[in-house]
């Protein structure tokens, strides 16, 4: 009977030991400058530099009702246009501050650790969000029905009027659309 019972703590022993392994992963990064092993758990979280959402917290941002002239960017850092074209949009949420327009540069990126490693390197001035939601056949034709969703793409509007734009711009282009709205 004592060899049963002790065959029995000893299996209860090693599957508790399995469980605690489960609960813990090895994820692999690889980069074109090194290889990294990050031991995660479910306790541990990415910190993140900027806010990171869902589409329902992310939407009062595409319906705000003042009198500024919203830009909203949707871009990514695996995205060369999109990259490209940053600097554009920081111009003008410099530029243009004066005259009532707000930028907010949406990433659509991954690997938050990525983002905000370029996001240390590139000094972007202008509000950022990440718009973490997986489901995107949902909140793809919220943003627009034109939107099939490639990027960069960009919606602009103020009060009444939107407009949106699935291509990257050129810093004059930008502008160009922007003297649209700023009369409104």
């Amino acid at each position: 009977m004592k060899k049963v019972l002790f065959i029995f703590c000893f299996a209860v022993l090693i599957s508790c030991k399995s469980e605690t392994k489960s609960t813990k992963s090895e994820i692999s990064t690889d980069t074109a400058s090194n290889v990294e092993k990050v031991e995660v758990s479910s306790e541990v979280t990415i910190e993140s530099e900027i806010p990171v959402l869902d589409f329902e917290g992310f939407e009062k941002y595409l319906n705000i009702d003042d009198d500024n002239v919203h830009v909203v960017n949707f871009w990514a850092t695996w995205c060369a246009p999109c990259v490209k074209e940053l600097p554009y949009f920081e111009a003008v949420n410099e530029e243009y501050k004066d005259k009532n327009v707000k930028v907010l540069l949406v990433s659509l990126d991954f690997n938050l650790k990525k983002l905000n490693s370029f996001l240390a390197k590139h000094e972007l001035n202008s509000e950022k969000v990440l718009l973490d939601d997986p489901d995107q056949n949902a909140w793809i034709p919220k943003v627009s029905q034109q939107w099939s969703g490639a990027i960069p793409a960009t919606v602009i509007y103020k009060k009444g009027k939107r407009k949106f734009y699935e291509r990257s711009f050129t810093k004059a282009e930008l502008e160009k659309e922007l003297k649209n709205f700023i009369n409104l």
